[in-house]
């Protein structure tokens, strides 16, 4: 009886001990602390910028105060605690680019405040009481009017702003007390109803004589809603990681893995653009305000264009987010449900709408040629990435082929895509036989073939037949004195017609995706003649060049802070910059590659006023300064910009050489070049399927001979190619000489940890019976001196995106807030 008795007592505690366990579990996983198991640990965990507990950002401290405030320490010596008179406000400093909920807790009241105005801005230089910009109608955004109703009351409390008035992104959070005169937050609309009655009543109680209106803020924290499904720590949501000898790499990587997760957002709290959303639901928000709860797609998460602006879902994006998020965080969902809500709203003549809700569900009918192919090239990112090929096989087949036959039947005569949407990525000339377009088709007649075959189907042969087309197409628009292609045939064009002046458009968006497309570019045979051509009789064109050529021609183009885009004159463009980095890849130009990510990439980290280099804009003007020339407002630039992460997907797949070539990770290859760059370099990647590689790559010499070392860890059942070499096991080394191929070391003649910061300096490989030692003689190359841009001012207005307001040429110049 009695060893029954203790058999059930054991019986018990074992059950309540299982219970415990589960439940620490649930919360640990609630936390994000569960996740930790997702990537790898190591130094490189120093880059990343994602908040470990987004449900309680707090700021690093105050940054700027004016006025009648007080800044002293708390009562544990360490918080801030900042009583703000009327008139005056304070700034918070974040660190780096955050998002979501502000909470302020309120020590104390005096003299009858009911309310204070809130400013939000990403970058320092917009910091203070006026928003920085997110609509499209005025220079800044109206502040926020919080009611802190606590009047009396002796406890501290709490104060949130309302689910809806999210704010994504910003850096600097500002507390205003307007005084009586200035008290006029337009988008506190709803003070009206205190009125004359709350005047009168004050008056009373205050029997006649003035009361200094006083809060004391005693703490302020965020509630991070971005990258919903992730977890709670942002840190541990990484699936893959990327470490290298180059700091300013390493801030790069992270900076775009970061931009993508604060761009993620739940549906529910989207459409920043009030002024767009009125087209849909009718608001009567006053012009300036803004919010964010209008539903852009199915789902708990979903992908856009920016944090703080665009909170749409945008196919420009897609064919450099996807990859970046795979090797990152692999947040599959949220893929998923930006393509499904494009492909959901497709339209009856098979055309797919320009962004997401609010757009693409109105009478416009809003399309762009070239976002239109910006969607299949994400359906190809994804399924390679995920392994989602059953995703593929159901009703997306069929909307993916119904608009392939779209783009296939605008190519005309010329062997051109004709373009005849104006829009794209704001910039300007998009008509006519087009460049981009025309590359891009190409590009994604390409993967269909490949994505057909992964689906078991027959490949059509037009397909193969449009694209030999659209490269004798490409011919038309080779400009043999630059060695580059023109923008189209007509004014933009090294063919002007009869009456059209000389000046061609060399555009980089199109000339990188004649890279990308690797299309094979004969000699088109058409007597073309250009005015400036030393080719004056029309004869047939030459042959366009190699692609290293065009890749150099690119490279010549570079100013002090970047790749120009002369397709929107004053404006260097990380999205068209992104392809172009992604071209030079393709064509074997790794070290341009990366050159131009520490050019143009490094201006975005430690450039002025770019938010410290914790997210990446969306774009800035050709000298340097903050302003995208799209708008007249400098504060209007997102700095959180998903088309800005392409170096992140590029670093992973052609620096380290992971690449996926079949669904999901079934077989994988690593062909990386390190570049001149990098004396070391090492990183990891999750494939869909849920199996990891690992990749290290450093230096080595043995006497007179230099050359790298590639180790590769693989885990599960995956099959892939190291350098031309099988992997056997789960672990392969291959020494790489300089000038020759890769030879497969021995597994046991890498000697040493490997780990830690000086891990590259920990191994010794035994080859040939010669040791292999890490090269300490290796340096990085000094960056060639480049002229800073100049601006041309003279067409600055002309293409300006937005309604040109009164007094917009204030904001092109530093503004004291």
């Amino acid at each position: 009886m009695y060893v029954f008795n203790m058999m059930g007592v054991m019986k018990g505690l074992t059950t309540l001990f299982v219970c415990f366990c589960l439940c620490l579990c649930l919360c640990l996983c609630d936390i994000g602390v569960c996740e930790a198991t997702k990537g790898w640990s190591g130094p490189w965990e120093k880059y990343i910028r994602a908040p470990e507990d987004k449900r309680r950002i707090v700021p690093w401290g105050v940054w700027k105060t004016e006025g009648d405030v007080e800044v002293r320490k708390g009562k544990d010596g360490k918080k801030e605690v900042v009583t703000i008179n009327e008139g005056g406000w304070v700034t918070w400093e974040f660190g780096e680019n955050i998002s979501g909920r502000v909470c302020i807790v309120v020590e104390g009241l005096v003299g009858g405040v009911r309310g204070v105005e809130l400013g939000y801005s990403e970058s320092y230089l917009f910091a203070g009481p006026t928003p920085d910009a997110t609509t499209d109608r005025q220079a800044r955004d109206l502040p926020l009017w919080l009611g802190v109703d606590h009047q009396g009351q002796e406890k501290e409390e709490v104060f949130c702003v309302r689910k809806e008035f999210v704010r994504g992104a910003f850096g600097y959070f500002t507390v205003h007390l307007p005084s009586g005169h200035d008290n006029k937050s337009q988008q506190g609309w709803f003070r009206s109803l205190w009125g004359f009655g709350q005047k009168l009543l004050l008056l009373l109680l205050t029997r006649g004589q003035k009361t200094k209106k006083t809060i004391t803020i005693s703490e302020v924290w965020v509630n991070c809603t971005s990258f919903p499904n992730q977890g709670s720590n942002g840190r541990a949501a990484y699936t893959g990681y990327f470490h290298s000898s180059s700091r300013l790499l390493n801030q790069i990587w992270y900076a775009g893995a970061y931009t993508l997760q604060l761009g993620t957002i739940d549906p529910r709290e989207g459409g920043a653009l009030i002024d767009y959303n009125r087209i849909v639901d009718n608001n009567t928000s006053p012009v300036g305000s803004w919010y964010s709860n209008f539903t852009i797609s199915r789902g708990k998460s979903v992908v856009t264009d920016g944090a703080k602006r665009d909170r749409m879902v945008w196919p420009g994006d897609m064919f450099i987010a996807i990859p970046s998020i795979a090797v990152s965080t692999s947040d599959w969902d949220s893929i998923r449900n930006a393509l499904e809500v494009l492909f959901g709203n497709q339209y009856a003549d098979g055309r797919l709408p320009y962004a997401g809700p609010p757009m693409g569900v109105t009478e416009r009918k809003e399309f762009s040629d070239t976002y239109h192919l910006h969607v299949l090239l994400g359906v190809y990112g994804y399924v390679v990435w995920s392994g989602e090929v059953e995703w593929l096989r159901g009703e997306i087949w069929g909307r993916y082929l119904f608009a392939l036959r779209h783009s296939i039947g605008i190519v005309d005569g010329m062997d051109l895509v004709h373009v005849t949407s104006t829009a794209d990525w704001l910039r300007p000339g998009m008509t006519g036989h087009n460049l981009e377009a025309t590359a891009l088709l190409h590009a994604v007649l390409s993967r269909s073939e490949v994505l057909a075959g992964w689906l078991g189907y027959d490949v059509p042969a037009i397909w193969g037949e449009v694209r030999e087309r659209l490269e004798t197409g490409l011919a038309r628009l080779y400009c043999p004195e630059y060695g580059l292609f023109s923008d189209n045939i007509g004014a933009r064009s090294c063919y002007p017609g009869p009456d059209q002046e000389y000046r061609p458009v060399l555009p980089q968006d199109g000339n990188s995706w004649v890279l990308i497309s690797q299309a094979d570019l004969t000699p088109s045979g058409l007597p073309f003649r250009s005015p400036k051509s030393r080719f004056r009789s029309p004869v047939p064109l030459p042959h366009p060049p190699a692609k290293e050529k065009i890749s150099n021609a690119l490279r010549q183009r570079w100013v002090k802070h970047g790749a120009p885009c002369p397709e929107f004159p004053n404006t260097i463009s990380p999205f068209a910059s992104g392809f172009e980095v992604l071209g030079h890849a393709i064509s074997g130009e790794v070290d341009t590659a990366v050159e131009l990510m520490l050019l143009e990439w490094g201006h975005l980290i430690n450039g002025d006023g770019f938010n410290g280099g914790s997210t990446l804009a969306e774009g800035f003007r050709i000298d340097g300064d903050i302003q995208y020339p799209a708008y007249p407002s400098r504060a209007r630039n997102s700095l959180a910009h998903g088309w800005a992460s392409g170096p992140t997907w590029v670093l992973t797949e052609w620096v380290l050489g992971i690449k996926v070539t079949e669904p999901g990770g079934r077989k994988w290859e690593v062909k990386g070049d390190m570049s001149k760059w990098l004396g070391w370099v090492r990183g990891g990647v999750t494939f869909g399927n849920g199996e990891r590689v690992e990749v290290k790559a450093w230096r080595v010499k043995c006497k007179e001979t230099t050359g790298v070392v590639w180790e590769v860890k693989a885990e599960g059942v995956t099959k892939g190619m190291v350098m031309g070499v099988g992997l056997e096991g789960e672990r392969v080394v291959v020494l790489v000489k300089e000038g020759e191929k890769g030879e497969r070391v021995a597994s046991e003649g890498a000697r040493g940890k490997g780990e830690g910061e000086g891990w590259y300096r920990d191994l010794v490989v035994d080859y040939g019976g010669e040791e292999w030692v890490f090269d300490d003689e290796w340096r990085e190359p000094v960056m060639e001196e480049r002229e800073a841009g100049v601006v041309d001012w003279s067409v600055m207005e002309e293409n300006f995106m937005t309604e040109v307001w009164e007094g917009w040429k204030d904001h092109i110049g530093f503004t004291e807030v």
